[in-house]
């Protein structure tokens, strides 16, 4: 239930602290007074849409506070959403800047919008006087006629198996057009795989090719030159060097160093002699190796060209890519039939909801339409007619005041009539939602004399189960209520109060009367509330 509400700077309300007790509670007011004020800054709080507007005139910001029992629900969001979850209370924040931005809390730790809304859908229910719209949104009646079935759990596993088939339909489809897309290109991606196959790439092919083009090139002055270097390095006289080196160390003993660096002079051209030679043995003039070469590396030039590609690597990705396209053509049809499959067993799971959900609720709708009958019947529409009509997919409420032909509830019922079925639908609905708290928002109008006073009996009976917010210009709901508020405006601020018996008797004989309170609106409003 709502034990309490704050609120600072919100439009016309200054400054409002108030608390509330369990039971029907009638807030009342004369027109224009602020009630619809009220009613929005309680909406804020629970996440309705804010903007700039709703900031007063006395400061920069404007803050709505809440105070809520907790349910076992509002427990199990705020342990998914990591939020404190202390003692039996719940409070809310809502603050609005100048900007229009909002920052929203729950217990004092910033929660995102979403979270808000969550928590608000299991905390209060609204209804406004313009709800009677919702008669004619379709899942409005499904979840009032589930709700009363009690198979809103199953909805929801129908729902989720339908999403399951979809996913799997949308899938099969995607990889459809997939598998039509490889087809069309798999001769050309084939033909341009093979090609890349057949040149049997390897990587730094390229480079090796270029050196031994050089080589292959020049093969014949190489030759020349390696072997000019063998005659140069013959006609040295190292080793008689070395030898008359060492006789004249007899006489200058330093001769001897040299003689020990011209031998390990020797030693090193003796092994570059030798490399030299296997250089020259191995260095070939092949006009046909050449020609080999000189094709291969064309071949690969010509294939970096065609496939766009800056070196023999990125060939070699390409044809591994153009590979896995055309086997993926294999692996393809083995998805298909895997998805196939899925497709039918998800539909069928599907379907077997559906129909056990169509059952349940072709076996609730005479239940559910006789109960909303009987409350319209407490209403004083004695010939009243409501039937529920269930579909494949929809749910039709019809209606009929005289009792013949019902129609589409929508285009049937007038406007008081449309309010006694919205009272009488909430009132079956409340006993099942198990919502802590229910308001109504001038849920009377259109209503008026003795069936407006059914209509504040029928009220204030859910007043015994739940805690029932009333805004009323109806003197026979008004009396009903286990507490009265009066929500009035003075030098442009919109106050609330809470009335005392005296309170209320004069609140009633002007509801009853108007501005001029006459002794006998006070004597009629004294009997309203003894009855």
């Amino acid at each position: 239930m709502l034990y309490s509400l704050s609120v600072s700077n919100y439009i016309l309300i200054g400054s409002l602290d108030t608390t509330f007790p369990e039971g029907l509670i009638i807030i009342s007011g004369e027109t224009g007074a602020g009630k619809s004020i009220l009613l929005g800054a309680l909406s804020l709080v629970l996440g309705a849409k804010a903007d700039a507007s709703m900031v007063g005139p006395a400061g920069e910001n404007c803050i709505v506070e809440a105070e809520f029992g907790i349910t076992p629900s509002v427990r199990r969001i705020l342990k998914e959403a990591d939020l404190p979850d202390e003692g039996d209370r719940l409070i809310l924040r809502r603050t609005v800047g100048q900007s229009g931005r909002s920052r929203s809390f729950a217990n004092d730790e910033p929660v995102t919008l979403p979270v808000l809304q969550d928590l608000a859908r299991e905390l209060v229910d609204i209804h406004s006087q313009h709800q009677t719209l919702r008669l004619a949104d379709e899942k409005f009646r499904i979840d009032a006629l589930d709700l009363f079935a009690g198979c809103s759990q199953l909805r929801e596993q129908t729902l989720s198996a339908q999403r399951s088939w979809q996913a799997a339909l949308h899938a099969l489809e995607a990889l459809r057009e997939k598998k039509a897309l490889a087809l069309r290109d798999q001769e050309y991606n084939r033909s341009r795989w093979q090609r890349l196959q057949d040149a049997r790439l390897t990587p730094g092919e390229l480079e090796t090719l270029d050196a031994e083009q050089k080589q292959l090139a020049h093969a014949e002055e190489l030759k020349e030159i390696l072997f000019g270097v063998q005659d140069a390095l013959e006609q040295l006289q190292l080793k008689e060097a070395t030898r008359m080196l060492d006789k004249g160390a007899r006489f200058i003993p330093s001769l001897q160093e040299l003689s020990a660096r011209m031998e390990s002079a020797r030693v090193e051209l003796e092994d570059i002699h030798e490399e030299v030679e296997k250089l020259g043995s191995r260095t070939e003039v092949s006009p046909e190796r050449l020609q080999e070469v000189e094709e291969r590396i064309s071949l690969l030039y010509e294939l970096m060209q065609k496939y766009g590609a800056t070196s023999v690597e990125e060939l070699i990705e390409e044809r591994e890519r153009l590979g896995a396209l055309v086997q993926d053509l294999s692996s393809l049809e083995e998805e298909e039939a895997t998805l196939e499959t899925r497709v039918r067993e998800t539909r069928q799971a599907f379907e077997a909801l559906h129909e056990e959900l169509l059952s349940q609720r072709r076996q609730a709708a005479g239940p559910f339409a006789a109960a909303i009958e009987k409350q319209l019947r407490y209403l004083e529409l004695d010939k009243a007619v409501f039937e529920v009509a269930v579909e494949e997919d929809a749910v039709r409420f019809l209606f009929s005041s005289t009792g013949s032909h019902p129609t589409d509830v929508a285009k049937a019922a007038s406007g008081g009539e449309l309010s006694r079925i919205m009272l009488s639908l909430k009132s079956v609905m409340a006993r099942l939602t198990q919502m802590p708290t229910l308001v109504f928002d001038e849920i009377d109008t259109g209503v008026s004399g003795s069936a407006a006073d059914k209509m504040g009996s029928l009220v204030c009976q859910m007043g015994a189960d739940m805690q029932v917010f009333a805004i009323t210009h109806l003197p026979q709901v008004a009396a009903k209520g286990h507490a009265h508020y009066l929500v009035s405006k003075n030098d442009n601020q919109t106050t609330i109060q809470c009335l005392g018996h005296e309170g209320r008797v004069q609140e009633l004989a002007r509801m009853l009367s108007g501005s001029t309170i006459t002794p006998a609106a006070i004597a009629n409003a004294e009997a309203l509330l003894t009855t």
